[in-house]
């Protein structure tokens, strides 16, 4: 080890030295040597999961068991673009720090292996283990490629795998499909999950532009039990990865269900994004009353996100794949492609008469960040605070403030420029990255200024949360009520914020802290 970095030195040393190029050159040939490090690619994220190598989209199968967090996701183990698809597996001990695993399920003469779930089958009802080892047990759509090629529309049918030894290694059910298809073209993501009360496993999948419920006693053997959403909710484009998930209401005993609905297209900033609906659910199917589309995230790329089974406490964590269909193909990395969003825990507030899901980093986050003294910052009206720090791309800014006019830039020596906004007057809040760095390698990436719409936020001081990883940002205001996730490309690290007071009095902006988030990868 001692020998591979002093040989680094002495290159760094004698590329700069026998240079005469211009100072953006000599900075580019040294960060060409630190691109031996593992995990130090361009863009490669720090602290959130992305694969080795190749590519990457929803996350699957996610289950705690025997203190093991394991992820399962979408992957193609041959290129950096979509193909045939497996389940890629990772675990972690405290969903900060994450061990890659070997592929987990292959595809076979059912299909690729798309989305799904997975769960501990705690009474061995599927024969598949015992009591004393009770299996996991993987629920998951097979796509049948040739089918689809030949016009057909049963291609889409879900199968099962189980596991003895803790995910390590799987075998799939010789009885597999477990529900065929009698011609519903988009027929997938099954996620499952136990219902206590009717004494059945319960699936919930997505067919097109609705939710189906299927109930089994022994995961092998399912019957549609319930329908939802045909005429609920946003429609711009294919329903997937749905989540049904039984929440307690924050300072209450009134129990709700949640049921999460990734859409694509007709997210609310373009694409594709997550939606929620708060209601019930009887054992066989979902109702609302709610009468608008809700979001989990505002941002143009927190997508297919689902929540773990199995967790200690029964807190209910959620991962989505930081990306969007719109561009995920064409983003500018060149070893892998997709990162995970943070781990977030879910809450269920009620603001003013509505049911509102939280979504907020998991406390274990907290580990990572080397913050500096807080500090309390006034700007006057119309003047801009400037604070120099060298690589906010890997950092988290956290203050408290209130509901006005205000302007955020972060900055890089090559003038390029992430701007978040406040518009008090329309209560807005407003991210442009249209300057943000590399926009050109999608027609759409950073045409459009993504928006929350704001309301019911505290009528004094609230926190506004983040946290940037080399290319990407996610912004929670008021400890998650409202979240943006996006991507970002920047040449090179920003290494500057401003401050800018844009309204007609005094903003004071209290707890004001940033500090640099530590990498995981070692």
């Amino acid at each position: 080890m001692g020998f591979k970095l002093n040989l680094i030195t002495v290159l760094t040393v004698l590329i700069v030295l026998g240079s005469c190029k211009n100072k953006k050159q000599k900075q580019s040939a040294i960060i060409e040597t630190t691109q031996t490090k593992y995990y130090a690619e361009p863009y490669r994220p720090q602290f959130h999961f992305s694969p080795e190598e190749k590519w990457m989209n929803d996350p699957n199968g996610m289950v705690y068991h025997e203190g093991v967090y394991h992820l399962f996701y979408q992957y193609y183990p041959d290129d950096i673009v979509w193909g045939p698809m497996h389940w890629g597996h990772a675990v972690s001990r405290d969903l900060v720090h994450w061990e890659h695993k070997p592929i987990a399920l292959y595809p076979d003469e059912h299909g690729m292996i798309f989305s799904g779930s997975a769960v501990v089958d705690k009474n061995n009802t599927s024969g598949f283990g015992s009591a004393e080892n009770p299996p996991l047990v993987a629920i998951y759509t097979y796509h049948l490629m040739e089918g689809e090629k030949a016009g057909r529309t049963d291609f889409q049918t879900q199968g099962i795998a189980y596991s003895l030894d803790n995910g390590n290694n799987w075998a799939k059910y010789e009885g597999n499909p477990v529900i065929g298809n009698e011609g519903i073209k988009d027929f997938r993501d099954p996620k499952v999950m136990w219902h206590e009360a009717s004494k059945k496993w319960v699936m919930t999948l997505v067919a097109g532009d609705h939710a189906k419920f299927y109930g089994s006693k022994d995961l092998k053997k399912w019957e549609l039990i319930g329908e939802f959403g045909k005429d609920n909710g946003a429609h711009g484009g294919v329903w997937e990865c749905p989540d049904l998930i039984p929440m307690k209401v924050e300072g209450s005993d009134e129990e709700k269900w949640v049921l999460l609905i990734s859409i694509n297209p007709g997210a609310p900033n373009g694409g594709s994004g997550t939606q929620y609906f708060v209601g019930n659910f009887n054992g066989n199917t979902f109702t609302t009353d709610q009468k608008e589309t809700k979001w989990i995230d505002w941002g143009t790329d927190n997508y297919a996100g689902v929540t773990y089974s199995n967790t200690p406490n029964d807190e209910i964590i959620f991962i989505g794949w930081m990306s969007n269909w719109t561009y995920a193909r064409d983003t500018p990395t060149e070893k892998w492609r997709s990162a995970m969003t943070l781990p977030r825990k879910l809450l269920l507030n009620k603001v003013n008469g509505s049911y509102q899901l939280i979504n907020y980093p998991i406390d274990e986050l907290n580990t990572l960040v080397k913050t500096n003294k807080k500090k309390e910052i006034k700007i006057e009206a119309g003047e801009v605070e400037t604070i120099q720090f060298d690589n906010i791309n890997q950092s988290e800014v956290k203050f408290h403030t209130s509901l006005k006019d205000l302007r955020l830039t972060f900055l890089n020596s090559l003038d390029e420029k992430l701007i978040l906004s406040i518009n008090a007057e329309n209560s807005l809040f407003l991210l442009d990255r249209s300057k943000s760095g590399k926009i050109d390698f999608q027609e759409d990436f950073g045409k459009e200024i993504q928006q929350i719409p704001l309301a019911n936020l505290p009528n004094e001081y609230f926190e506004f949360r983040i946290i940037l990883d080399q290319s990407s940002i996610e912004i929670f205001i008021n400890k998650g009520q409202y979240v943006m996730t996006a991507q970002v490309f920047p040449n090179e690290n920003y290494n500057r914020l401003t401050i800018e007071n844009l309204s007609q009095e005094q903003i004071l902006l209290k707890s004001f802290e940033i500090g640099k988030v530590s990498r995981i990868w070692k």
